[in-house]
């Protein structure tokens, strides 16, 4: 039974250790090797169990866009990365169609002189 349970551990760390090579083959294991483990916004470090905190952002926003030297990638954390996001997105929705930027309509103090003239 003891052989068994070795050959099962075996091949548990051999699977393992085959998944880690896989994964760090894609662009997040490259862009992990190639920048410090530092968010590129707030400046947090990473390491151990929290390094999963810190991902890949895509400068140009195209997650087919992964050049070899990692000119369009940024490691930024969890927060970071979805306020960058965010942001892009409320972007891309004050855009008029005609290209514009849409302007707040509301003028706090479109009376105010004529309330300030009641009080005299």
């Amino acid at each position: 039974m003891a052989k068994q349970d070795e050959d099962k551990q075996a091949k548990l760390v051999a699977d393992a250790r085959r998944a880690s090579e896989m994964r760090d083959q894609g662009y997040r294991g490259q862009a992990l090797k190639m920048y410090p483990h530092i968010c590129g916004r707030c400046g947090r470090e990473f390491s151990g169990k929290t390094l999963a905190e810190l991902t890949v952002h895509h400068r140009d926003h195209n997650h087919d866009n992964n050049p070899a030297d990692g000119s369009n990638w940024e490691l930024l954390c969890l927060y970071c990365h979805d306020n960058e996001h965010q942001r892009q997105l409320e972007a891309q929705q004050s855009k008029a169609g005609d290209g514009k930027s849409a302007s707040a309509t509301h003028n706090p103090f479109a009376d105010l002189k004529s309330m300030l003239d009641k009080d005299k």
